[in-house]
């Protein structure tokens, strides 16, 4: 088999596996009726992932945004604070809108699978890293003024994420500002707030 029908197949499976957890709960749906759904035997299931648990871990990965942050930093960013935080929180918003049932199911089910929080929580970490660490750069470059880059990273990122949570329905939407409107306005005051 080669590299495309195998990746293929797993996005078949992961895709299955979100729809139909994000529809019946983690312990509401089987092994069986995921393949089932990706028109794939269970043992493709187990051949590729191993475990439910595998599986989701891996379409975690897989859509979530550690790797598309890490390049959008390495790679697109200008050096000009409020075009890149611009940048930085329009990119979060359409990789968590992308993938809102596989966010919707880690806050669901993060506690009750062994591991699945510490795990879950790899992409927010990477994203910190990066995120301080350019808060840092900037700071060095006299771009901006901050005590502490770490607690400014995650400034940020919480505002973004309660942004993010108030559109999923998980939560109890309170406003109905547009995302757009609300990523122009945060980004000018966090901006304002941090240049020297």
């Amino acid at each position: 088999m080669n590299e495309n029908n195998q990746l293929c197949t797993q996005d078949k499976l992961m895709q299955a596996a979100i729809d139909l957890i994000s529809a019946k709960g983690y312990d509401g749906v089987s092994t069986r009726e995921i393949a089932a759904e990706a028109g794939l035997s269970e043992k493709t299931l187990f051949r590729h992932f191993g475990s439910k648990q595998n599986l989701l871990e891996k379409a975690y990965d897989r859509y979530l945004y550690a790797a598309e942050m890490q390049k959008l930093f390495k790679e697109k960013l200008t050096g000009n604070l409020h075009e890149d935080l611009l940048m930085i929180s329009r990119t979060y918003h359409k990789v968590m809108d992308r993938n809102r049932k596989l966010v919707i199911i880690s806050i669901q089910v993060g506690d009750h699978l062994p591991g699945f929080r510490d795990y879950s929580e790899s992409h927010p970490r990477q994203f910190r890293e990066v995120l301080t660490n350019y808060f840092k750069y900037m700071s060095d470059q006299g771009k901006l003024v901050t005590k502490d880059p770490s607690l400014t990273a995650v400034a940020f990122m919480w505002m973004n994420l309660g942004a993010f949570l108030n559109t999923t329905h998980a939560v109890q939407t309170f406003t109905d500002i547009e995302m757009d409107v609300f990523i122009e306005e945060s980004v000018r005051l966090f901006t304002r707030a941090l240049t020297p």
